[in-house]
């Protein structure tokens, strides 16, 4: 597993009024054209807004409040075959398989591990993204 993070993805109440705080309030430009979901394109890396309902689903963890904190973190990397390792990497070193690696919706394959305190890592191939030699991601 390579030392970075490629995307930060932050639960939220409300999508609109935090799209309105970051946009608005922060200057940062949303990167694409889905509803329900804002990714923002940052110096090597992505932010994104969901609502934390969707997120605490997408690992399929439940959300008490007290059992998840409304963040997960993501390390995109280059092919389905390096989640698959990805995963069986973290799980061999004490992480939890959340959600086993598999096709997405949105055309990709991705699962989700927890560390050993309980964070969800997404491990995640994303064809429409693209990963650099330096690990920087970007949406294009």
């Amino acid at each position: 597993m390579d030392q970075r993070i490629s995307l930060i993805t932050l639960g939220v109440a409300h999508l609109e009024r935090s799209r309105a705080f970051y946009e608005d309030g922060l200057g940062f430009s949303k990167d694409n054209d889905e509803d329900g979901i804002a990714f923002y394109q940052l110096p090597g890396m992505i932010l994104a807004l969901w609502t934390r309902a969707g997120l605490a689903e997408d690992p399929r963890v439940e959300d008490t409040g007290a059992t998840f904190s409304g963040i997960t973190l993501a390390q995109n990397v280059g092919s389905r075959d390096e989640v698959d390792t990805v995963i069986e990497q973290a799980r061999a070193a004490g992480a939890t398989v959340l959600k086993p690696a598999e096709p997405t919706e949105w055309g990709g394959y991705s699962g989700y591990v927890a560390d050993p305190d309980g964070h969800p890592w997404e491990i995640a191939h994303n064809p429409f993204w693209t990963v650099h030699a330096d690990g920087r991601t970007t949406l294009r």
